[in-house]
């Protein structure tokens, strides 16, 4: 009897989810129901919801952001690779808070097990913010540099990237008493982050797709003493 109970719940869960009205850009939904609607609309692949507003992402073209989005993810996952406790995160879901959970291009946190401020749900969901999160936007126009770079602010993404691919621009910020300033490259184009020692990021020969130079520049960083000393102290 337990069998057949369990079996037509199953199957009135799916005709609930059936029913559900589709998942559409501009919708204004609670979490909880942006989660339904997402699950139940198998044909879509990437949404997010922002201040409580559905995005619906279109089919990506391989300019502006299949190729820009591969070459930031080989970059952090040569540093993941270098870095014990460090996590690497592709398109993964984050719930942020009760009106935001975007879907970033890619994300880089410590284990939670380390001090992270982000967890794995027992669904397998990230809960709470990332230390980085980098989007690839086609322009400055782009709402990675409106609301979602409030959203990332306000819940504490301690380094968030945006690389404008028409715009030929990256831009890299560090939360600084509840703001974001930008951190500025040195003379030879390098940014480094303030979170995670060791991660260089030549921004010139990223921006023309020179993955050798980008890779190359992370090396210097993952052979300086403070990565070094920074591994030691995730060992702990």
């Amino acid at each position: 009897m337990a069998v057949k109970n369990s079996q037509t719940h199953t199957v009135a869960q799916s005709q609930a989810m059936s029913n559900l009205p589709p998942l559409e850009n501009g919708d204004r939904l609670t979490r909880k129901e942006f989660e339904r609607r997402y699950q139940a609309t198998t044909t879509i692949k990437k949404a997010e919801l922002i201040e409580g507003v559905v995005y619906v992402a279109s089919p990506l073209r391989f300019e502006p952001h299949a190729e820009p989005h591969a070459l930031v993810v080989t970059w952090l996952g040569v540093y993941r690779a270098s870095t014990i406790g460090v996590r690497l995160g592709d398109n993964a879901t984050v719930r942020l808070d009760m009106d935001n959970e975007p879907q970033p291009d890619a994300l880089l946190r410590f284990d939670e097990t380390l001090g992270g401020q982000s967890r794995i749900d027992a669904d397998g969901y990230v809960q709470g913010a990332p230390e980085l999160i980098v989007e690839i936007a086609a322009s400055s126009a782009s709402y990675d540099l409106g609301n979602k770079l409030r959203t990332y602010r306000r819940n504490q993404v301690q380094e968030y990237i945006v690389w404008q691919f028409y715009d030929q621009r990256l831009d890299w910020f560090r939360l600084q008493e509840g703001d974001y300033v930008s951190l500025q490259p040195d003379d030879a184009g390098i940014v480094r982050s303030e979170v995670f020692p060791g991660l260089w990021l030549a921004v010139p020969a990223l921006l023309a797709g020179d993955l050798a130079q980008v890779l190359s520049v992370l090396q210097e960083g993952l052979a300086t003493p403070e990565h070094g000393a920074f591994v030691e102290r995730l060992r702990e």
